[in-house]
Protein backbone atom coordinates (compact mmCIF):
# COMPACT_ATOMS: atom_id res chain seq x y z
CA UNK A 1 0.00 0.00 0.00
CA UNK A 2 1.50 3.29 -1.01
CA UNK A 3 2.30 5.87 1.87
CA UNK A 4 0.98 9.31 0.97
CA UNK A 5 2.04 11.86 3.24
CA UNK A 6 -0.52 15.15 3.81
CA UNK A 7 1.10 18.46 5.06
CA UNK A 8 -1.73 20.97 5.82
CA UNK A 9 -1.54 24.54 7.13
CA UNK A 10 -4.66 26.85 7.86
CA UNK A 11 -5.75 26.71 4.83
CA UNK A 12 -7.85 23.57 5.20
CA UNK A 13 -9.41 24.79 7.64
CA UNK A 14 -10.26 28.16 6.36
CA UNK A 15 -13.54 26.78 4.68
CA UNK A 16 -14.62 25.42 8.41
CA UNK A 17 -14.24 29.18 9.37
CA UNK A 18 -11.27 29.49 11.27
CA UNK A 19 -9.09 32.23 10.41
CA UNK A 20 -5.76 31.99 8.92
CA UNK A 21 -2.83 33.52 10.14
CA UNK A 22 -1.50 35.00 7.36
CA UNK A 23 -3.96 36.33 4.88
CA UNK A 24 -4.86 40.22 4.76
CA UNK A 25 -7.88 39.41 7.52
CA UNK A 26 -5.61 37.07 8.82
CA UNK A 27 -5.11 36.47 12.94
CA UNK A 28 -1.90 38.90 13.08
CA UNK A 29 -3.59 41.24 10.90
CA UNK A 30 -5.99 41.45 14.19
CA UNK A 31 -3.15 40.71 17.02
CA UNK A 32 0.18 41.33 17.37
CA UNK A 33 2.82 38.04 17.52
CA UNK A 34 4.92 39.92 20.63
CA UNK A 35 1.45 39.42 22.41
CA UNK A 36 -0.15 37.06 22.10
CA UNK A 37 2.19 33.92 20.43
CA UNK A 38 5.90 34.42 22.18
CA UNK A 39 7.31 33.14 25.76
CA UNK A 40 7.89 36.46 26.75
CA UNK A 41 4.49 37.71 26.26
CA UNK A 42 3.15 34.68 28.37
CA UNK A 43 5.14 36.01 31.28
CA UNK A 44 4.38 39.51 30.82
CA UNK A 45 0.69 38.90 30.32
CA UNK A 46 -0.36 35.65 30.87
CA UNK A 47 -4.54 36.98 30.57
CA UNK A 48 -3.55 38.17 27.27
CA UNK A 49 -1.92 34.78 26.71
CA UNK A 50 -4.61 32.76 27.61
CA UNK A 51 -7.41 34.97 26.70
CA UNK A 52 -6.38 34.70 22.85
CA UNK A 53 -5.86 30.97 23.08
CA UNK A 54 -9.36 30.49 25.05
CA UNK A 55 -10.92 32.31 21.82
CA UNK A 56 -9.20 30.04 19.45
CA UNK A 57 -10.67 27.09 21.91
CA UNK A 58 -14.08 28.21 21.68
CA UNK A 59 -13.73 28.59 17.47
CA UNK A 60 -12.55 25.89 17.34
CA UNK A 61 -14.83 23.83 19.15
CA UNK A 62 -17.81 25.52 17.64
CA UNK A 63 -16.24 24.73 13.91
CA UNK A 64 -16.82 21.71 12.05
CA UNK A 65 -14.29 19.53 9.39
CA UNK A 66 -15.07 20.27 6.19
CA UNK A 67 -14.83 18.26 3.01
CA UNK A 68 -10.96 18.95 2.76
CA UNK A 69 -10.38 16.91 5.77
CA UNK A 70 -13.09 14.28 5.45
CA UNK A 71 -11.64 13.24 1.80
CA UNK A 72 -7.99 13.35 3.34
CA UNK A 73 -9.41 10.90 5.79
CA UNK A 74 -11.26 8.81 3.60
CA UNK A 75 -7.82 8.41 1.64
CA UNK A 76 -6.80 5.96 4.41
CA UNK A 77 -9.05 3.10 2.39
CA UNK A 78 -6.94 3.07 0.40
CA UNK A 79 -3.40 4.22 0.92
CA UNK A 80 -1.40 4.40 4.34
CA UNK A 81 -1.86 8.39 5.31
CA UNK A 82 0.14 10.23 7.54
CA UNK A 83 -1.16 14.07 8.13
CA UNK A 84 1.88 16.44 9.76
CA UNK A 85 -0.22 19.57 10.27
CA UNK A 86 0.95 23.08 11.63
CA UNK A 87 -2.68 23.56 12.83
CA UNK A 88 -3.22 23.51 16.10
CA UNK A 89 -7.23 22.56 15.50
CA UNK A 90 -8.48 19.10 16.11
CA UNK A 91 -10.89 19.04 12.88
CA UNK A 92 -8.64 16.48 11.36
CA UNK A 93 -8.98 13.83 14.23
CA UNK A 94 -12.84 14.83 14.17
CA UNK A 95 -13.02 14.08 10.35
CA UNK A 96 -11.26 10.07 11.08
CA UNK A 97 -7.76 10.55 10.30
CA UNK A 98 -6.12 8.47 12.22
CA UNK A 99 -2.38 9.52 12.28
CA UNK A 100 -1.89 13.04 12.63
CA UNK A 101 1.38 15.09 14.25
CA UNK A 102 1.05 18.52 15.35
CA UNK A 103 4.18 20.50 14.41
CA UNK A 104 2.55 23.29 16.18
CA UNK A 105 1.14 21.83 19.26
CA UNK A 106 -2.46 20.94 19.92
CA UNK A 107 -5.29 23.26 20.92
CA UNK A 108 -6.97 20.33 22.84
CA UNK A 109 -4.18 20.30 25.33
CA UNK A 110 -2.38 22.29 27.90
CA UNK A 111 0.97 21.65 29.76
CA UNK A 112 2.84 22.65 32.23
CA UNK A 113 5.17 25.66 32.83
CA UNK A 114 7.80 24.20 34.12
CA UNK A 115 7.79 20.43 32.17
CA UNK A 116 7.46 20.67 28.53
CA UNK A 117 6.62 16.63 28.57
CA UNK A 118 4.07 17.14 31.46
CA UNK A 119 0.75 17.35 28.73
CA UNK A 120 -3.19 17.00 29.83
CA UNK A 121 -5.65 17.27 28.07
CA UNK A 122 -8.51 19.86 28.46
CA UNK A 123 -12.15 19.74 29.04
CA UNK A 124 -13.93 22.52 27.01
CA UNK A 125 -12.65 26.02 25.51
CA UNK A 126 -11.89 27.62 29.05
CA UNK A 127 -7.92 27.32 30.78
CA UNK A 128 -9.05 29.01 34.18
CA UNK A 129 -5.72 31.97 34.81
CA UNK A 130 -4.80 30.22 37.49
CA UNK A 131 -4.85 26.47 36.17
CA UNK A 132 -2.15 24.44 37.57
CA UNK A 133 -0.48 21.10 35.91
CA UNK A 134 0.07 17.70 38.07
CA UNK A 135 3.93 19.04 39.17
CA UNK A 136 2.15 22.60 40.47
CA UNK A 137 3.07 24.61 37.78
CA UNK A 138 1.36 26.69 35.94
CA UNK A 139 -0.30 25.43 32.86
CA UNK A 140 0.20 26.82 29.36
CA UNK A 141 -1.33 25.96 26.18
CA UNK A 142 0.74 23.25 24.44
CA UNK A 143 1.43 25.43 21.92
CA UNK A 144 4.85 25.81 20.31
CA UNK A 145 5.39 29.44 20.58
CA UNK A 146 7.39 32.03 17.95
CA UNK A 147 11.19 31.80 19.35
CA UNK A 148 10.57 28.01 20.54
CA UNK A 149 11.76 24.79 19.12
CA UNK A 150 9.48 22.66 17.22
CA UNK A 151 10.08 19.39 19.30
CA UNK A 152 8.14 16.99 16.47
CA UNK A 153 9.98 18.24 13.44
CA UNK A 154 12.53 15.35 13.38
CA UNK A 155 9.89 12.91 13.55
CA UNK A 156 7.96 15.28 10.98
CA UNK A 157 10.89 14.87 8.49
CA UNK A 158 11.34 11.47 9.20
CA UNK A 159 7.83 10.76 8.05
CA UNK A 160 7.92 13.12 4.56
CA UNK A 161 11.06 11.06 3.95
CA UNK A 162 9.10 7.83 3.33
CA UNK A 163 6.51 9.02 1.18
CA UNK A 164 5.35 8.14 -1.98
CA UNK A 165 3.04 10.57 -2.69
CA UNK A 166 3.25 14.49 -1.09
CA UNK A 167 0.32 16.33 -0.60
CA UNK A 168 1.08 19.96 0.37
CA UNK A 169 -2.71 21.84 1.19
CA UNK A 170 -3.86 25.49 2.56
CA UNK A 171 -0.43 26.28 3.13
CA UNK A 172 1.93 29.26 2.30
CA UNK A 173 5.43 27.26 2.77
CA UNK A 174 7.11 30.31 4.63
CA UNK A 175 6.99 28.89 7.79
CA UNK A 176 10.11 27.64 9.46
CA UNK A 177 11.06 25.20 10.23
CA UNK A 178 7.79 23.47 8.55
CA UNK A 179 7.99 24.93 5.44
CA UNK A 180 11.49 22.79 5.01
CA UNK A 181 9.80 19.27 5.11
CA UNK A 182 9.43 19.28 1.31
CA UNK A 183 12.89 19.12 1.30
CA UNK A 184 13.27 15.70 3.29
CA UNK A 185 10.88 14.29 0.16
CA UNK A 186 12.66 11.90 -1.80
CA UNK A 187 14.05 12.68 -4.98
CA UNK A 188 11.54 11.67 -7.98
CA UNK A 189 8.87 11.00 -5.66
CA UNK A 190 5.79 13.18 -6.95
CA UNK A 191 4.34 16.36 -5.00
CA UNK A 192 0.79 18.13 -5.23
CA UNK A 193 -0.22 21.09 -3.84
CA UNK A 194 -3.81 22.28 -3.44
CA UNK A 195 -3.97 26.60 -3.00
CA UNK A 196 -5.72 29.08 -4.54
CA UNK A 197 -3.00 31.44 -3.93
CA UNK A 198 0.97 31.15 -4.68
CA UNK A 199 2.57 29.91 -1.84
CA UNK A 200 6.64 29.07 -1.99
CA UNK A 201 7.60 26.25 -3.63
CA UNK A 202 11.21 27.46 -4.41
CA UNK A 203 12.30 24.49 -1.60
CA UNK A 204 10.03 21.81 -3.96
CA UNK A 205 12.78 19.99 -6.20
CA UNK A 206 9.91 16.91 -7.07
CA UNK A 207 7.43 16.64 -10.02
CA UNK A 208 5.23 19.12 -8.75
CA UNK A 209 0.92 19.62 -9.92
CA UNK A 210 -0.33 22.66 -8.67
CA UNK A 211 -4.11 22.48 -8.10
CA UNK A 212 -5.22 26.03 -7.67
CA UNK A 213 -8.01 25.91 -5.51
CA UNK A 214 -9.23 26.10 -2.10
CA UNK A 215 -8.98 23.01 -0.20
CA UNK A 216 -12.69 21.80 0.26
CA UNK A 217 -12.69 21.92 -3.36
CA UNK A 218 -9.49 20.82 -4.65
CA UNK A 219 -8.33 17.84 -1.93
CA UNK A 220 -11.65 15.74 -2.92
CA UNK A 221 -10.26 16.50 -6.27
CA UNK A 222 -7.17 15.30 -6.16
CA UNK A 223 -8.36 12.33 -3.92
CA UNK A 224 -10.05 11.01 -6.84
CA UNK A 225 -7.38 11.69 -9.07
CA UNK A 226 -5.03 10.06 -6.88
CA UNK A 227 -7.54 6.76 -6.43
CA UNK A 228 -7.99 6.85 -10.38
CA UNK A 229 -4.38 6.71 -11.07
CA UNK A 230 -3.44 3.75 -8.45
CA UNK A 231 -5.87 1.41 -9.85
CA UNK A 232 -5.52 2.46 -13.32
Amino acid sequence: MKRVVVFTGAGVSADSGLATFRDAEGLWAEYRIEDVCTPEALARDRATVVGFYNRRRREMLAARPNAAHEAIAALEADFRVDVVTQNVDDLHERAGSTRVLHLHGELTKLRSSRDPGLIVPIEGWEQPLDAAAPDGAPLRPHIVFFGEAVPMFDRAARIAAEADLFVVVGTSLAVYPAASLVRYVRPGVPVWLVDPGTPDTAGIRNPLVHIRKRAAEGVPELAARLRAEERA
